[in-house]
């Protein structure tokens, strides 16, 4: 993918990034340095190797503040800023250097990134208990593995603090490492979740998948760590390639309509013997949507009876008369600011699959796609993926018109579908014969 690391890991500024873990985590925060047009403040609140020093393009090694308050004169490029020199290590910059620093890159509307464990250059680790020192200043958090350690024995030689490791997986000394007990170590509170700030954005690179089948494995794992990370990337950072970018994808659910042509509500007709709403709102659940929104309007009350014991958040649109575009509007802003994106799904289509929103899932981590749609016979159909950028336009559309009201703003990207299905909606009765004689061919 050719996507920047600072869009995929959704990086603005003004901004504090710490990275921890091991495989390549120094490599990765020096190239999102050099991604910023504007100069970038780095630290470290562990050693650094004195040749990761000339990675930047000044260094100041020091424990005072006194030689770092003229930084103003000299604001360019990527500046390093370490404790003194100790034989081949830096030491790590003291709390009161790194406040002021903090201090200064805010107002100065500067990013500061901050390499805050250390691995002795292994693909794996675990944590003694003095470690990672993650400053609470962090609001960002890149957790960094290394997967060229997977397969490898759980050694000294492949993994820093291999006991430890041990003692967290449940895989005993020798033995190979495998990803089920990587994910171990990942999600345990005394393993890579480890020292988290409370607030901070905690974000994953499985890097180090060179191969197509280091690739595959880590898709995989992504989708255990999701609920513990608020993104997943894989990537090779040496390669400056990153394959895919894992984030929770929500499902909003437009049934807030009155179905007047139809002249009965269609969010309740019968499909297999379920409801049609409740039928789509099954199918986001099973393609691990989340959350998935139901927006409701007109009779509400016997849609929200359908719905009930499903795991969805109801919204009501009061304002459903005016058009879609105030249900948009509604389930937009019932999102969690986590969310990469959302799927919205028309409560008359009971027969979209979860094979289709797994394929829009899977092509939005492929670019971060701002629109996903499916092109079936040459023509746009539903559902449509809209990434996390498009929100702020979404909450501006007023009326009937819908999503496709932005789609001149946008990229977007088609993804071929083979089943016409998709074209189908329900305005009237014939339609809905029409859905059914199409099920049952």
């Amino acid at each position: 993918m050719k996507l920047p690391l600072k869009n995929a890991l959704r990086i603005q500024t003004p901004l504090c990034v710490a990275f921890v873990g091991a495989g390549g985590k120094s490599t990765a925060m020096f190239t999102l340095a050099r991604e910023f047009s504007s100069p970038v403040i780095v630290s470290a609140t562990t050693h650094l190797g004195i040749w990761q020093t000339s990675l930047a393009d000044l260094h100041i090694a020091t424990d005072d503040i006194a030689p770092i308050k003229q930084l103003d004169e000299k604001l360019n490029g990527v500046i390093l800023i370490t404790g003194e020199a100790e034989g081949d290590r830096t030491k790590p910059i003291n709390e009161k250097l790194l406040a002021w620093l903090n201090s200064f890159c805010l107002a100065h509307s500067l990013p500061l990134l901050i390499e805050a464990d250390g691995s002795r250059q292994k693909p794996l680790k675990a944590w003694a208990d003095h470690e990672p020192p993650i400053p609470e200043i962090a609001d960002h958090v890149v957790q960094v593995i290394g997967l060229s350690g997977m397969g490898k024995p759980l050694t000294d030689e492949f993994v820093h603090r291999a006991e430890i490791f041990s003692k967290l997986s449940g895989l005993k000394t020798g033995e190979p490492v495998t990803s089920s007990a990587i994910l171990k170590v990942l999600t345990h509170k005394n393993g890579g979740l480890k020292n988290m700030p409370q607030n901070a954005k905690r974000i994953i690179l499985l890097n180090q998948s060179d191969t197509p089948e280091a690739q595959s494995i880590a898709h995989a794992m992504a989708a255990s760590l999701l609920p513990h990370y608020h993104s997943a990337l894989i990537t090779s950072i040496k390669n400056q390639q990153i394959y895919a970018v894992h984030e929770k994808i929500a499902g909003i659910i437009l049934g807030a309509g009155d179905s007047t042509r139809y002249g009965a509500p269609k969010q309740l007709l019968d499909w297999k013997g379920t409801p049609f709403i409740r039928v789509v709102a099954q199918t986001a659940l099973r393609a691990g949507l989340s959350p998935v929104v139901v927006v409701t309007g007109a009779n509400a009350g016997q849609i929200e009876e359908v719905v009930d014991d499903l795991d969805v958040l109801v919204i009501h649109n009061n304002d459903w008369k005016s058009g879609q575009g105030s249900s948009i509007r509604g389930g937009v802003s019932a999102l969690p600011k986590s969310c990469g994106g959302a799927i919205f799904l028309l409560s008359d289509q009971p027969q979209v699959n979860t094979s289709i929103l797994h394929a829009l899932k899977e092509k939005h981590t492929e670019g971060l796609y701002p629109i996903v749609a499916p092109m079936v016979l040459d023509r746009r159909a539903n559902p449509v993926l809209f990434d996390h950028t498009t929100f702020s336009d979404l909450m501006t559309i007023e009326g009937d018109t819908g999503g496709r009201s932005i789609f001149h703003k946008h990229r977007v990207e088609y993804l071929p579908w083979h089943d016409d299905a998709l074209l189908l909606d329900v305005d009237t009765p014939e339609q809905y014969q029409r859905l059914i004689e199409n099920e049952n061919l």
